[in-house]
Order: C-alpha cells, then sequence, then structure tokens
C-alpha cells in the first residue's frame, strides 16, 4: 500500500492581507461609506514595516527548521 504523506499547513501572507482587504472593503460598502479613517503618515507605515521584517528575521534565525 502507498503510505499516506500528511501535508504541512503554512502560513500564507497572500491569502491573510486579502482576506483583510476584503473584509475592509466589505465594512466600507455596508456602513455606506460613513467610516472614515485617517491615513496615517508614510514615515510611520515604513517605520513599522521594517520593524515587522526585523522581527520576522530574528525569529527566522532563532526557529530550527528542517533542513535537507
Amino acid at each position: 500500500m502507498a503510505e499516506r504523506e500528511d501535508s504541512v499547513r503554512r502560513f500564507d501572507p497572500v491569502s491573510l492581507i486579502a482576506g483583510l482587504l476584503t473584509l475592509f472593503a466589505s465594512a466600507y460598502v455596508l456602513t455606506d461609506g460613513q467610516v472614515w479613517v485617517p491615513i496615517p503618515d508614510f514615515r510611520w507605515i515604513i517605520a513599522g514595516g521594517a520593524v515587522v521584517i526585523g522581527l520576522l528575521l530574528l525569529l527566522g534565525s532563532t526557529v530550527k527548521g528542517k533542513r535537507k
């Protein structure tokens, strides 16, 4: 008999972002555009992105993965 391989579920950031954008768009449409969210300063967005990338790199260096 053939052995069944267990598939590993991985984190999919593209699907997460697409789902969040869809939720925000539906909330905007359902509230008839009454919810107005101010756009943050672009420098804060860059700083937040740098922090997230740094944390992901730090986490990636500490996690022992399967290396073949």
